[in-house]
């Protein structure tokens, strides 16, 4: 499986940023601390819930040392403020979840190279035809999508003609990305973005129903809801803690306190990764054991 880099892009991004011009010699002692990690990653010999364990730990100390001790305690107040903007902080969750999906912690994965990672995945597809003579011209579509932070499923070609010969002059053409699973990212997480999460879960799921749409945050900003009153199939709070109030955000020895006392738990990380097999080892549906089950699913 080829990795994307989707937290390496966000540092040298910032690294190319005229506005971040004071903080330069500081990422890209982050970026040799990332490259640091991913080796270290990737010489993992462990298979399982133990090899997600020791990634996890890995993580906790890649984060601990871009947040902390760089960010936090180094950089300008620029960057300490817009490193969300920046995406320098939950982008680097979005590269932990690609390694995630390996064999040697999920099996059942398909021969077929499976996409896994950020995509502008697929909600839904319609058809807009201008009057009923322009049904026999090039079809006119119009396709929602939305970005996600992390996603499994494969780019999907089409092609709609009136003409069944597919002469081009008369064919739209195109490609999509169908997600059959599909995550969110956060590190701070309130009621407004659980109500935009239920949203996006609602159109991803109409565009592909046996879909499952999952929610990781490190930190809570709001009371714990019943997500099985939305399309959300399970929001994982992965420090196990809420929000720093406001007025501790901004000092260093709050952030590396809260670090330290509440790290990522790889028992969390581990129960989404269950979610994960489950969902890869299930037949989605099959009409034909209806009969059998006594029911349409």
């Amino acid at each position: 499986m080829m990795y994307k880099s989707p937290h390496k892009e966000k540092l040298l991004a910032a690294i190319s940023n005229p506005k971040c011009k004071n903080d330069v010699s500081i990422l890209k002692e982050a970026l040799k601390a990332y490259e640091s990690w991913i080796k270290a990653l990737l010489s993992l010999k462990s298979t399982g819930k133990e090899r997600v364990l020791e990634m996890t730990k890995l993580l906790n100390e890649y984060k601990d040392l871009l947040e902390v001790e760089l960010i936090s305690k180094k950089c300008s107040s620029f960057l300490t403020r817009q490193k969300g903007q920046l995406k320098l902080d939950n982008s680097v969750l979005e590269e932990f979840l690609i390694h995630l999906v390996d064999p040697k912690i999920i099996s059942g994965l398909p021969k077929f190279e499976i996409e896994a990672g950020p995509q502008t995945a697929f909600m839904s597809l319609s058809f807009k035809p201008s009057q009923i003579s322009s049904l026999n011209n090039k079809p006119e579509i119009s396709l929602k999508v939305k970005d996600q932070d992390f996603t499994i499923g494969k780019t999907i070609y089409y092609k709609f003609s009136p003409d069944s010969g597919f002469q081009k002059k008369s064919t739209t053409e195109g490609s999509l990305f169908l997600a059959v699973l599909a995550a969110e990212c956060k590190v701070n997480y309130d009621k407004t973005m659980f109500q935009e999460c239920a949203g996006t879960a609602s159109r991803i799921k109409q565009g592909c129903p046996v879909s499952k749409y999952y929610v990781l945050v490190e930190y809570l900003d709001m009371e714990p809801e019943d997500c099985r009153l939305t399309e959300i199939d399970n929001v994982f709070i992965l420090r196990r803690v809420k929000r720093l109030p406001f007025e501790k955000r901004n000092k260093f020895e709050e952030v590396e306190n809260i670090h330290k006392r509440y790290p990522i738990d790889g028992e969390v990380i581990w129960k989404f990764v269950q979610e994960i097999h489950k969902f890869v080892d299930a037949i989605w549906y099959d009409p034909n054991e209806a009969l059998k089950r006594g029911s349409f699913i």
